[in-house]
């Protein structure tokens, strides 16, 4: 099944599969970088190494985002609060071999050598929008293999109603730990019934090669209807417990960022309008979007929250 269909984009806007497959990198200016901004090496990642990798379900049938876009422009606070800089400020980040440590509400906790969580889990590509709070978004051809699916593995107990991810705590390296902008380390979470959604996406990999630092290597989360935030990157822990997560940005700033961060316009932030959002490497003269409720994933997920009060679950 397909979140979207190419009814719900001009057809003028959508980038062929068979063009894409054939480019997997895009080179084209970052319109929203300065004018005299030479881009840096955009990853670590072996190239191609992923090319194999089939569509998965729930892929969009989007104009895909150029890849030197998404890999040049993000939000890394462990690195920097400047979105352009953790490009560069990642490379030394260690990433094999990499440990998750699974604990809580479980039968089955311990501690799991990622390459073997992989062996587990089969890779597959899904295309999905991706919208920051900010307001710009993106359409990024993941790489990963269902949440969920990971999850029942480990044997969640009855009493598991929420699932707690964790990022590495390395400030000797994510330089931007030895701030005081959030309390470290960084901390998200969801209720069971989100990450066992089909939709919610382990990513170790983008555009075909496996994922750069800056991306959030070399495992983070995608939940495609939330905003941005809630995609945790460089996840060490899982942890399921009865009680909701405090997590990172609403401890940080409770009235601004909720713990359920759905993709909402009708819910504007104390800062800002949600209501347009620009996608990410157009030119500012090309006109906003309206933003879509669920980031337009809303046949699927809405179910999730009916009757809850999403201006008070936010």
């Amino acid at each position: 099944m397909l979140i979207k269909t190419k009814s719900d984009v001009l057809s003028s806007e959508i980038t062929d599969r068979a063009v894409f497959e054939a480019r997997r990198e895009f080179i084209k200016s970052a319109t929203v970088l300065s004018a005299g901004l030479m881009m840096p090496d955009l990853g670590q990642a072996e190239p191609g190494k992923y090319k194999e990798v089939p569509i998965g379900p729930y892929s969009a049938t989007l104009p895909v985002t150029a890849r030197e876009d998404v890999a040049g422009y993000t939000n890394y606070y462990e690195f920097s609060t400047n979105k352009q800089d953790s490009t560069a400020l990642a490379k030394g980040l260690k990433t094999s071999p990499w440990n998750v440590e699974i604990s809580g509400e479980v039968e089955k906790p311990g501690v799991y050598q990622l390459e073997d969580i992989l062996k587990d889990n089969p890779l597959q590509e899904r295309i999905y929008r991706f919208r920051c709070v900010e307001a710009w978004s993106m359409v990024v051809p993941w790489i990963g293999f269902p949440l969920g699916e990971m999850l029942k593995r480990f044997k969640p107990t009855s009493k598991a109603r929420f699932v707690e991810f964790t990022t590495l705590f390395n400030p000797d390296v994510m330089v931007g730990q030895r701030s005081s902008v959030l309390a470290w380390p960084y901390v998200e979470g969801l209720r069971m019934d989100e990450a066992m959604h089909p939709l919610a996406l382990m990513v170790t990999g983008m555009y075909g090669d496996e994922l750069p630092n800056q991306n959030g290597a070399p495992l983070r989360l995608i939940v495609p209807w939330k905003y941005g935030f809630k995609s945790i990157k460089a996840i060490v822990k899982i942890r399921f417990s009865e009680t909701m997560p405090e997590t990172a940005w609403y401890k940080s700033a409770p009235s601004e960022y909720g713990f359920y961060a759905n993709v909402n316009p009708e819910v504007p932030h104390p800062r800002w309008s949600q209501s347009r959002e620009r996608v990410l490497g157009s030119s500012i003269f090309t006109p906003k979007r309206t933003t879509e409720k669920f980031n337009g994933y809303g046949e699927q997920v809405a179910s999730l929250y009916s009757g809850m009060d999403l201006s008070k679950y936010f």
